[in-house]
């Protein structure tokens, strides 16, 4: 089952999702029965180690999976309506209008021949009915609301011209462009140093504020999910073994894997020798274990973890996909 989003109808509801990659020693499955759903306004963060399948269930949703990667099985809603079995034309008009991208090296989004400006505005006049002089205006609004300065110069420049964290924003503005309902940001502030990632959350947080946008915001950096996401799901080898509301999950969290994820945190208030570390790393996707997934790398792991595939199970505020809170 999807997850329940608090307050109201989901904006996005992805159900069972299943993404597998054909090989010719068999087939890989990279998302294994992945379900959630995000509010019109929520953030939700997806965290995990590098291989956990958050990245690729990001491309799932906006249909841009890398041959020969595919959608096996399991449903995406837009807004009620299902959007991964359309046609790649139709799908191409939802992304930019309802659903907007970020990634995290901007190089792949902006076209270098190109002015950000003409790119924002003929991204506004594929999508929306706009002169090209109102397009014009309002990129220039979209650039100063991103933190742009003399964006009424800039907005002649070329990618080239901006650094990285300003190239980042202009990503922003593009992703924004359209007035999208959805955001998917995949790592949008790992290559970016401290203070400029500050200024990223702080745009996206505002953009949920005042847009009521629908964030799925994807990263291995667990500053950043406390930082900005609503609830978070934590992911481990294609599946989410945790999700609940952020403070929660990483105050109390309740499977494992995810106490070990935040046990190597450091904290601010206590004084610590040593970090957590989690033992062992995350299995190949040909070599995913029987059970649960974690379990070879569990210190709590018992009989039934090693036959039997846990599901989500709801625990206090949050769910855990572990067999400790079955017994």
């Amino acid at each position: 089952m999807a997850q329940t989003t608090p307050g109201g109808a989901p904006l996005l509801e992805v159900r069972n999702l299943k993404v597998e990659f054909p090989t010719r020693r068999g087939t890989l499955v990279a998302v294994d029965d992945v379900s959630f759903a995000i509010a019109p306004g929520e953030v939700l963060g997806v965290v995990g180690e590098s291989g956990a399948g958050k990245s690729l269930t990001g491309a799932a949703i906006i249909g841009l999976l890398e041959p020969p990667g595919r959608i096996a099985a399991g449903q995406v809603l837009l807004e009620g309506a299902r959007i991964d079995n359309l046609p790649p034309e139709a799908m191409r008009k939802i992304r930019g209008r309802k659903i907007g991208a970020i990634f995290q090296d901007p190089l792949t989004s902006l076209n270098p021949l190109y002015s950000v400006g003409r790119q924002l505005i003929e991204t506004m006049q594929t999508h929306l009915d706009i002169s090209a002089g109102a397009a014009k205006q309002r990129a220039i609004e979209l650039l100063q609301s991103t933190g742009i300065q003399a964006a009424q110069q800039r907005i002649e420049h070329y990618p080239h011209q901006f650094s990285g964290g300003m190239r980042q924003r202009v990503v922003i503005a593009l992703a924004l462009a359209a007035e999208p309902k959805l955001i998917i940001a995949d790592e949008p502030t790992t290559a970016l140093d401290v203070s400029i990632q500050a200024q990223i959350i702080a745009l996206l947080k505002k953009l949920c504020r005042e847009h009521r946008t629908a964030v799925m915001l994807v990263t291995h950096d667990m500053g950043v999910i406390a930082e900005t996401a609503d609830r978070v799901a934590v992911m481990y080898a294609g599946r989410i073994v945790e999700i609940g509301p952020v403070a929660d999950v990483i105050h109390r969290p309740e499977h494992p894997y995810t106490v070990g994820l935040m046990g190597s945190i450091p904290s601010l208030v206590t004084e610590t020798e040593r970090l957590a570390q989690i033992d062992g790393a995350m299995p190949r996707l040909n070599a995913i274990p029987a059970g649960c997934a974690f379990n070879p790398r569990c210190t709590r792991v018992f009989e039934r973890c090693r036959s039997e595939r846990p599901n989500l199970i709801p625990v206090n505020t949050t769910q855990a996909a572990c067999w400790l809170h079955a017994r």
